[in-house]
């Protein structure tokens, strides 16, 4: 009986929209790996039965992942606000365990092999984690977010597990935490903190395209054109002149000293490689600190490959695209991994502009549900939690679309739901349907 009445109440209050764009993107996804794998001398149905290709595979991970969902469904949802700190210290235990029992797969050690094939990256599941943790600490009463020490525990809260996937070599994972800053935001933490962040971030791209003198310069004039119109103020209050000093020498040294310093000393080659190569210059090697340690074997690809690979695969797709199967970039292997990190170079070839809109769309229409469904809860604990998804979705969405058409570094971010791989599927799964749990339950008020 009380089985049939939670199975009942689940049904009843689930928000299926969400359900339904869930399903129709883990779809989109596995038709796009099989567009990409599809092999005309192989029986398609025996190679489902047998599993022996990622669309087949992914099939799979799917059947996994609804098993998952209809628990959560099923479940109790106070068990997320009751064991969300515990969730969250098994989430960075499990990262520490890779630096361990981890292997080293495509130059990160960031994963668990399970067996039968099938690995887990926990750098993935902890962001379900924090997700959870960071709603317990701000829906707590004696969380007062606007004093400095609440905002400090919640950006460790956030910055912890990318602190630990930077030591894993997974940048681009790690820079997905820094999507919980928006929900931080939310919740009162003062823009000024995202004007600084934002600010840093334009001062490294205006590092990278201007000579350091230049923009030095630049710098030195902004800040008397500053002085200059701050005038009558600093003849009453110094102070203002003294804090444009300091800004302007903050700047000068960032631009000068510290921009260097990451490229040539904390980012890999590679790595500085890439963002050069997204603002069309290149980057010398020989002043990076990494070049040397474990040397590579010789590049025959220039590093800007993939970017024009996937460039090119979506542009031949047009308007209406190529049509299913008949691809020449995708079908003809010329894009690397483009069953995980450039599948969305599969769909833009096949269905051109107009596929592409339309599942633009799906993925807009999923966050703006999100963002309603954050909005109508009762509970701080799932509003917080409902914008730590859809910001989650949303960086991941941008990331990924930005780097396949050359406007981001590549970091190895997945699509949603649609990239290859079990562990990012069932990450997103249990994000999302934890979400929906906590909106069937919103008359009640969790903390």
């Amino acid at each position: 009986m009380n089985y049939q009445y939670h199975s009942m109440r689940a049904s009843q209050k689930t928000d299926y929209l969400i359900v339904g764009l869930y399903a129709i993107l883990v779809a989109i996804g596995i038709f796009c790996i099989f567009m990409v794998e599809y092999n005309p001398d192989i029986n398609i149905f025996q190679s489902f039965i047998q599993g022996n290709t990622n669309y087949s595979k992914q099939l799979y991970f799917a059947g996994l992942c609804t098993i998952v969902a209809t628990f959560i469904l099923l479940s109790d949802s106070k068990i997320f606000t009751a064991f969300a700190n515990l969730f969250y210290a098994f989430g960075i235990l499990l990262m520490l365990a890779t630096f361990v029992i981890g292997d080293n797969i495509n130059g990160s050690k960031s994963w668990i092999r399970l067996g039968g094939g099938f690995n887990l990256q926990p750098a993935e599941l902890c962001k379900i984690f924090t997700a959870l943790a960071l709603a317990k600490f701000l829906s707590r009463q004696e969380t007062d977010f606007t004093k400095i020490r609440s905002q400090i525990i919640g950006a460790l809260i956030a910055l912890s597990p990318a602190v630990l996937s930077v030591a894993q070599s997974e940048t681009g994972l790690a820079l997905v935490y820094l999507s919980f800053f928006i929900v931080m935001y939310r919740e009162g933490l003062p823009a000024t903190i995202l004007i600084i962040g934002f600010s840093f971030a334009a001062l490294v791209v205006a590092t990278l395209l201007l000579e350091p003198n230049v923009l030095a310069l630049i710098l030195t004039v902004i800040a008397l054109i500053f002085i200059y119109i701050l005038r009558k103020q600093i003849k009453k209050q110094t102070k203002i002149l003294t804090f444009i000093i300091l800004i302007w020498a903050a700047c000068v040294g960032i631009q000068k000293f510290a921009v260097p310093y990451i490229f040539n000393n904390v980012l890999k080659c590679y790595q500085s490689t890439r963002i050069y190569s997204m603002i069309g210059k290149d980057y010398d090697c020989s002043k990076n600190k990494h070049a040397n340690v474990n040397p590579a074997k010789p590049i025959k690809k220039p590093d800007d490959y993939n970017v024009r690979q996937s460039k090119i695969a979506i542009g031949s797709g047009g308007l209406l695209g190529k049509g299913v199967l008949k691809g020449t970039q995708t079908r003809g292997k010329y894009v690397p991994e483009q069953h995980t990190d450039f599948i969305f170079t599969s769909l833009g070839e096949a269905f051109g502009f107009v596929g592409s809109f339309i599942f633009l769309m799906i993925y807009l229409l999923l966050l703006f549900r999100i963002v309603r469904i954050a909005e109508r809860q009762r509970s701080a604990f799932s509003r917080v939690y409902a914008y730590s998804v859809v910001s989650i979705l949303f960086f991941h969405i941008a990331v990924n679309i930005c780097m396949t058409i050359g406007l981001f570094p590549i970091i190895g971010i997945p699509l949603p739901l649609v990239s290859y791989g079990g562990s990012s599927l069932l990450t997103f799964t249990v994000l999302i349907f934890i979400l929906l749990k906590l909106d069937a339950d919103r008359q009640m008020v969790l903390r």
